[in-house]
Parts: structure tokens; C-alpha cells; sequence
């Protein structure tokens, strides 16, 4: 599922590609993707202007002239495209956003939505999330205070988009192998030193991430940024294969369903 760094990574692509620009046409191909009737949709749409793409968490929020917002979530298998008639995936796209030529295909829909919504629906539906992890805002201190509250799992609090928002899978098993804990550690036995280097890691991979382009697929053809991350991972999705610090394999568990990769040699 794609995360805070692949979505920010889309974010400013597709503000350079797209922002701006007025839809020409929307055609729905799955009509459970969206919140309304497809006629409705599209009406709604057509001729409006994109003002700005903007992202909160794993969202995407396409800010349209009207004062409307659609509101992006991939979920599970969800990725973005965007190209031409010619130049498009061979893949179904639930809904496609035409700004003259160039269209931008949602694909991989299933369980991801595009809903559009007022500016007070918007609040209301991202109101439950947590602080974002790069707003500068969000200090040591506030973390802190955040860690102190909870009594759970490392991994399961940092995956809770109510805890904080844009962290999922990959990053949390990235964020603990870079600070050199455990991600299967309680939160109250984190020492004071332990708490710094994992906010310092957080701030480290989430943004080292977001350099390289996270780990999605190109968004357009010759998109030479966009998954650059994917090769740079330490940990997720090497179960067995050597640990790069150490040299020990690397192992993947489950915890509450989600796999966990870590190397239990080096971090503690």
C-alpha cells in the first residue's frame, strides 16, 4: 500500500503535470470507486480546474476551482498514471481525468475510492488522523508526548493513522532498522535516548524516501524518479537475505497480521 513518500512523490509530479489544468472529460469504469452517480460525477467535473494537489497522510486531495476536493486513497493495489490515448498501461483504470491530451488513469481501484467532496466533508472524513510525521510542527517534544500515551507494540502504533498519519508497512520496519530497535518492542520500554533516535530515523528515511521517489512504479513513461527507493529498502521484503549492517539474515515474522522484517543481530 502505497505510503507518505509515494504519495508525496505523486503529489509534487503531478502538481507539475496536471496543476493547473481544467478536466476535459471523466469517464467512471467502476462506479463503487465514487461516491456518486457517474453522470453527476463527471458533470461536476468537467470544465472545473485543478487549483492544486495537495496530500495529508496516505491521501491525495485534488483541489478544484469550484471549492469541490476530490479525495484520493489507493488502499491495497492502487497506483496512478498518467499519459495519453497512445501512451497508456494495458490495465483496466477504474476512472480517468482527461486535461486535453494528457489523462491521468486510476488504476488498481478495488479497494482505493476517488470520492469528490465539499470543503467541510473533507474535514470531517480527515479529521480522525494523526500528526504528520514532516510537519514542523511536529517536534521531538510532540513526539514524546504522543509515545507517552501509548502502551502498544512499536510497529502497531506507528501503522495507526490515527497515531500518526502516512506510516505504514514498509517505513515502520525501514524507521526501526535505521534507529536500531526492534519494531516488536513495547513503547513504555523505550528509553529517553531511544525515543531520540527514532524520531531522528523517522524524519531520516521519510524524507530519503521521498529523494528517491518512494517505491511505486513510474507514474509516466520516462518518469525516471518515481520508485527509486524501492532497491535502497534494508529490511522490508528481504526475509532471509543478508542484514546490511551486519551480515546476519534478515527475518520476517507476522505480527497482528502484518508482517514484521527486521534483524533481531543489530537491532535491540
Amino acid at each position: 500500500m502505497p505510503e507518505l513518500p509515494e504519495m508525496e512523490t505523486y503529489r509534487r509530479l503531478l502538481q507539475e503535470k496536471i496543476g493547473g489544468g481544467t478536466i476535459t472529460a471523466a469517464h467512471v469504469q467502476r462506479e463503487k470507486t465514487i461516491n456518486l452517480p457517474p453522470a453527476e460525477f463527471a458533470r461536476l467535473l468537467q470544465g472545473n480546474r485543478l487549483t492544486l494537489v495537495d496530500r495529508r497522510g496516505k491521501h491525495l486531495l485534488f483541489h478544484l476551482e469550484s471549492g469541490h476536493i476530490l479525495l484520493l486513497h489507493l488502499m491495497l493495489g492502487g497506483f496512478l498514471y498518467v499519459g495519453s490515448v497512445e501512451d497508456k498501461l494495458k490495465r483496466t483504470a477504474q476512472v480517468t481525468l482527461s486535461f486535453g491530451e494528457r489523462i491521468l488513469y486510476f488504476h488498481g481501484l478495488r479497494l482505493g475510492y476517488l470520492h469528490l467532496l465539499t470543503n467541510v466533508q473533507i474535514d470531517e472524513r480527515l479529521a480522525p488522523l494523526g500528526p504528520e510525521p514532516l510537519d514542523p510542527l511536529f517536534t521531538f517534544t510532540r513526539f514524546t508526548e504522543l509515545l507517552a500515551d501509548k502502551r502498544s507494540v512499536l510497529k502497531t502504533a506507528l501503522v495507526n493513522q490515527h497515531w500518526l498519519a502516512g506510516i505504514g508497512n514498509c517505513y515502520a520496519d525501514e524507521i526501526c532498522f535505521h534507529a536500531a530497535i526492534l519494531p516488536t518492542r513495547t513503547i513504555p520500554t523505550l528509553s529517553y535516548e531511544e525515543q531520540k533516535r527514532l524520531y531522528h530515523s523517522m524524519q531520516t528515511v521519510l524524507n530519503e524516501a521521498i529523494r528517491f521517489g518512494g517505491y511505486m512504479q513510474p507514474l509516466f513513461s520516462g518518469d525516471s524518479l518515481t520508485g527509486g527507493f524501492d532497491e535502497r529498502c534494508q529490511v522490508y521484503d528481504r526475509g532471509g537475505e543478508p542484514c546490511l549492517r551486519c551480515g546476519q539474515p534478515i527475518e520476517k515474522s507476522e505480527l497482528s497480521s502484518r508482517k514484521v522484517f527486521a534483524c533481531t543481530n543489530c537491532q535491540q
